[in-house]
Parts: structure tokens; C-alpha cells; sequence
């Protein structure tokens, strides 16, 4: 198995063909190609080179799958005797990125990963041809619900960017 190890961020990641990881925030498009150039360590099943202090040459490939926020922590600070908090919040940002290639210094393809769109985010349509009732959907990420002749919606919830079309058939 051939893997290399990156540097970005200020971190460095082993990282091999179809690898999914979370790394720090890059200023990327979702779904754009992006080449790490800081390559520590190349390892093909046969030799492994370590650079001095990169592989000249040597690059890894990656599609930026999606931009995410990680968990609030909380910063408080007290001052005893004198009434005085203070409280604040900080949300890292993260890219999740999937490794497509890893190129030699040759610009020889060492290990190449199958992609499939299902990682990105879809747009999905879901259709309901005659219900009663809809109670209690949860939808996730821009999806269209389209309802030909229902008696009730109730209680949708509705996280980011979604459409509820209501067809009557009179």
C-alpha cells in the first residue's frame, strides 16, 4: 500500500488514494482539484523517499469535498473577588478533502483513487404521490419535497435551503 506524508496547515498528515480527511480550512470551491507540494515522505510498495526537507517533485492531489465548522469550546475567564467573567466561543473551520492522486518526482502516478459523487453534497427529490399525512420529516440538505394532493403537512422540519411544493389535483 503507497502513501505519502503531507504538510498543510502547519500539521502533517499520512494520507494515501481515496483517504478522506479534516484538515485545516483552504480557500478552495467545493469540488475543485488541489495539489499539496510539501511532500515529506513518498512511499511506493517497493521504496520509500524521505525529503531534505520535501521530495522535490512530488505531488498529492485532492478534491475538496466540503468546508465544516467544528464544536464550539469555550473560553471563560474569572477574576476572582471582582465580579468580573468573561465568556466567549470559538468554532474551528475544517476542509474535508479526499486524496484522488499521489504523483511521484517523475510525475509518475504511484496510487490513484476511484471517485465517486456521492461524497459531495446532492441534491435529491423525493415525490409522494397520494399521503394521508406527513408528520415529523427531517430533511437534511437541500432536498424538494414535491406533494401531489395531501390533507395535512404537519411539523416539518426543515434544516438549510428546502422547498415543500403543494400540488392540488382539482
Amino acid at each position: 500500500m503507497s502513501f505519502a506524508i503531507i504538510e498543510t496547515g502547519g500539521k502533517q498528515y499520512k494520507v494515501s488514494a481515496s483517504k478522506i480527511l479534516e484538515i485545516e480550512k483552504l480557500e478552495a470551491e467545493i469540488g475543485k482539484t488541489i495539489q499539496f507540494k510539501n511532500v515529506l515522505l513518498l512511499n511506493d510498495d517497493k521504496n520509500t523517499e524521505v525529503g531534505n526537507p520535501n521530495v522535490a517533485g512530488a505531488i498529492v492531489e485532492a478534491k475538496l469535498l466540503n468546508n465544516v465548522k467544528d464544536r464550539t469550546i469555550l473560553i471563560f475567564h474569572k477574576r476572582r473577588r471582582k465580579n468580573s467573567r468573561k465568556k466567549n466561543g470559538h468554532r474551528q473551520r475544517h476542509s474535508k478533502i479526499q486524496i484522488t492522486k499521489i504523483l511521484s518526482k517523475d510525475g509518475k502516478v504511484i496510487a490513484e483513487a476511484k471517485i465517486s459523487d456521492t461524497n459531495l453534497k446532492t441534491k435529491e427529490k423525493i415525490e409522494v404521490t397520494s399521503p394521508t399525512k406527513i408528520n415529523k420529516t427531517k430533511l437534511k440538505t437541500k432536498e424538494k419535497i414535491e406533494v401531489t394532493s395531501p390533507t395535512k403537512i404537519n411539523k416539518t422540519k426543515l434544516k438549510t435551503k428546502e422547498k415543500i411544493e403543494v400540488k392540488s389535483s382539482s
